[in-house]
């Protein structure tokens, strides 16, 4: 064994041989991939069955186990992404960590391989992950999740308290005998879906009068797109340019008159004006985390032409976008557990420490999310400083063993 470490001539050139280089790379990145896919596959099984678990309390006559099964299903893939960042991290240190333990990392420094590149094989197979994240984001969780929101949506779609949907407050007016208009009282409007092709949910609208006393309510099954309507071409603002229309179906509407009495009416049809095209609408109805990059950045376009911001919709765009970065610092940290500090520890702790460390760093990035909510300060920043952090920590400690 003693040859091993010794730095002979031929050790010394071993790292030298481009054959040998090639070798011993895709054998370094080979135990990285499966340690990796092996730790993504183990967490995720275990959110799913966790999931399984949680879901079975809300089982009823309008909720069975297979629509319970279906809903896990359509969330996996949420859950497989939201678990890539930490399954890197863990896969790095147990694939390192065995190469450690059978010495043969010992071996590749003694001949002359440096540190640096080894961490270089090893960061190579977590791209794949990083690719998948993206891939996940982009074109599958937009789908899965509305799929899954569709299971439970009929238990949440009564609930005035919901926040889900589109709220809007709209100012109304009126035209007098001269010809002018004046304030009308205001509208306040909820929208509960709409997809991109015109076709929008449940529509609940209350007007109220100049004084803030509810005048009429109400409540529509569905619509669909029937056009737009031209206003002023010429200007420079998106929403004064057309108001678009839709064709509402099986409304009915509550008339609150002065003595508090009421009369209900049902009408098959009405129509609802927005200064919103239906693409736009579509955005506005989904929640940050069921668009995907493109979506989230015609949102922020979108909010940024209307003089507002969305924070949420914001935090949401640049977690997402910024994922690989995490995957790629988190996996700098596990090369930095098995050369660092820990490298004379058993993997058992490596792994704990892993795991661990994985953990806090999920649990900072949803506080600083918090923070960004909580305080308008940039979410660009704070979605950064735990990337930076956790890179700048596996940095330092692998500088320290140079």
């Amino acid at each position: 064994m003693r040859s091993l470490f010794a730095k002979s001539p031929a050790t010394n050139h071993l790292a030298a041989k481009p054959t040998t280089l090639k070798v011993l790379s895709r054998y370094v990145k080979l135990n990285a991939l499966l340690a990796i896919i092996a730790a993504i596959i183990g967490l995720w099984a275990l959110q799913l069955v966790f999931s399984y678990l949680s879901e079975l309390d809300s089982l009823d006559d309008g909720y069975t186990i297979g629509e319970a099964i279906k809903y896990i299903f359509y969330r996996s893939p949420y859950f497989l992404e939201q678990f890539i960042p930490t399954g890197a991290l863990l896969g790095a240190v147990v694939g390192l960590g065995l190469l450690a333990n059978n010495s043969e990392l010992v071996v590749m420094r003694a001949a002359g391989i440096s540190l640096y590149r080894i961490v270089g094989w090893v960061l190579q197979p977590a791209m794949i992950f990083v690719v998948l994240a993206l891939f996940i984001n982009q074109f599958v969780l937009p789908y899965s999740n509305q799929l899954a929101n569709e299971i439970n949506s009929e238990d949440n779609s009564s609930l005035v308290t919901s926040v889900r949907g589109y709220w809007t407050v709209q100012p109304r007016f009126e035209n007098t005998k001269s010809g002018s208009t004046k304030p009308d009282g205001s509208d306040i409007l909820y929208i509960d879906y709409a997809d991109v092709k015109g076709n929008i949910g449940q529509v609940k609208r209350w007007h109220l009068d100049n004084k803030g006393n509810l005048q009429t309510a109400i409540h529509a099954e569905g619509g669909q797109y029937v056009g737009r309507e031209p206003l002023d071409t010429v200007s420079s603002k998106p929403s004064e340019q057309y108001r678009y229309e839709w064709q509402l179906n099986n409304m009915t509407k509550l008339t609150i008159n002065q003595g508090f009495e009421s009369s209900q009416a049902i009408s098959p049809t009405d129509t609802l004006s927005l200064p919103f095209a239906p693409e736009s609408v579509y955005l506005l109805t989904r929640q940050a985390e069921d668009l995907s990059l493109t979506q989230l950045y015609e949102h922020r376009q979108f909010m940024r032409q209307q003089g507002t911001r969305s924070l949420s919709h914001e935090l949401a765009f640049w977690q997402k976008l910024l994922s690989p970065l995490s995957i790629l610092s988190l996996v700098i940290v596990a090369c930095s557990f098995v050369f660092g500090s820990l490298r004379t520890h058993s993997l058992g702790l490596r792994i704990v420490v892993a795991l661990l460390f994985g953990l806090l760093f999920s649990y900072v990035q949803d506080l600083v999310g918090f923070v960004s909510l909580a305080t308008g300060f940039s979410p660009l920043l704070m979605v950064l400083l735990p990337i930076i952090a956790s890179a700048l920590l596996g940095g330092y400690l692998l500088k320290r063993q140079m």
